[in-house]
């Protein structure tokens, strides 16, 4: 049986967490009697603490408002799921709030368990996000607060991380599971989901993750050297997240440096890859091929079609339509433009 201090903080947590409860209700969480919660009422209510009694087949025991209301209590995932509210999704929900979130997150660190404290620091540290607006989402699927604070503190402490993770389903297939090892590097919340960015150590390469379709193993307490990534967190969840949703690909080679070709894109429409000084690749995709071949017009630098071939149909195509627009009659071999920097 807990201390009697302790007990009476269980019971103040639990008569916050809902308007009313009943003797045996209590007594049943907490593993007493219905003695025992009449007289820890009572030692309440000696304290201070507001504590009502309604009678009757629908009655029980309330916390009433007012001046005297007992501090707030929080338990550990409870305290969690506030500091990741304050550091993360606040921010992305409200404008204008992430002065008045940050001066709330430094008085929540100031009051909790120097062990809650430095789980709330390694997930606010390890945690990101972006800066592009958040899309409109049905299907969010929660995260348990307890698997955030374990995967920031594995990121914290450089150690493997072991787990099942669900794949995409395909067509009407659900997704298969598969075993994971990778070195976590960094979390990132967007559009209503949790994002592990972490170095897949079976397929030798970087590998975005949703939390939600993780199942997390035991700590593997094996520490890794950290590696650099090829770009930010957030730039290789949402470039994952346009790419999920692709069907059809592209990859063509550009005549410009790669630095200039990422200065022509937004990060969510493909990657840029570096062959030369002067030559780069650009891989990307969208719904279509016809949509691709109006993205890369709007590139504004020479390219040719890598792959696949019938990309170059649809370029074509566009093209005589282009030509014609703009000088009815005229043949195109007369026709001429200047190229004009257009970003996409």
């Amino acid at each position: 049986m807990p201390t009697t201090a302790v007990r009476l903080l269980a019971l103040l947590s639990l008569m916050q967490a809902r308007p009313t409860w009943t003797g045996p209700e209590l007594a049943e969480r907490l593993g007493v009697s219905d003695r025992t919660i009449r007289t820890d009422v009572d030692r309440l209510r000696e304290l201070g603490y507001p504590v009502a009694t309604d009678r009757g087949v629908h009655g029980g025991y309330r916390l009433e408002a007012g001046a005297r209301m007992p501090p707030l209590l929080l338990d550990d995932d409870e305290t969690t799921a506030i500091a990741i509210s304050l550091s993360t999704l606040g921010p992305q929900l409200i404008a204008g709030i992430d002065e008045s979130a940050a001066r709330a997150l430094a008085k929540l660190e100031q009051v909790i368990p120097s062990r809650l404290r430095q789980q709330v620091a390694a997930l606010r540290d390890a945690t990101e996000t972006p800066q592009t607006p958040a899309r409109a989402r049905r299907d969010e699927t929660p995260v348990a607060p307890q698997v955030l604070a374990a995967l920031a503190t594995a990121i914290q402490e450089s150690e493997w991380c072991r787990f099942d993770y669900v794949k995409a389903a395909t067509g009407h297939a659900p997704g298969a599971s598969e075993k994971r090892r990778v070195e976590p590097c960094r979390l990132v919340a967007w559009n209503g989901r949790w994002y592990l960015v972490a170095y897949d150590l079976d397929r030798d390469d970087w590998r975005t993750f949703r939390v939600d379709r993780m199942a997390l193993g035991a700590r593997t307490y094996r520490r890794f050297d950290a590696r650099t990534l090829p770009t930010d967190a957030s730039t290789l969840v949402l470039r994952g997240v346009a790419g999920a949703s692709w069907r059809a690909h592209a990859r063509v080679i550009v005549q410009a440096p790669a630095a200039e070709v990422l200065a022509r894109i937004d990060a969510t429409v493909g990657t840029v890859e570096l062959l030369d000084e002067s030559t780069s690749a650009l891989v990307t995709g969208a719904d279509s091929l016809e949509r691709i071949a109006a993205y890369l017009g709007m590139l504004g630098l020479d390219f040719t079609v890598d792959r696949p071939a019938e990309l170059r149909t649809h370029l074509r195509a566009l093209g005589q339509r282009y030509l014609a627009a703009a000088d009815p009659g005229v043949a195109p071999a007369t026709w001429s433009t200047t190229t004009r920097r257009t970003d996409f």
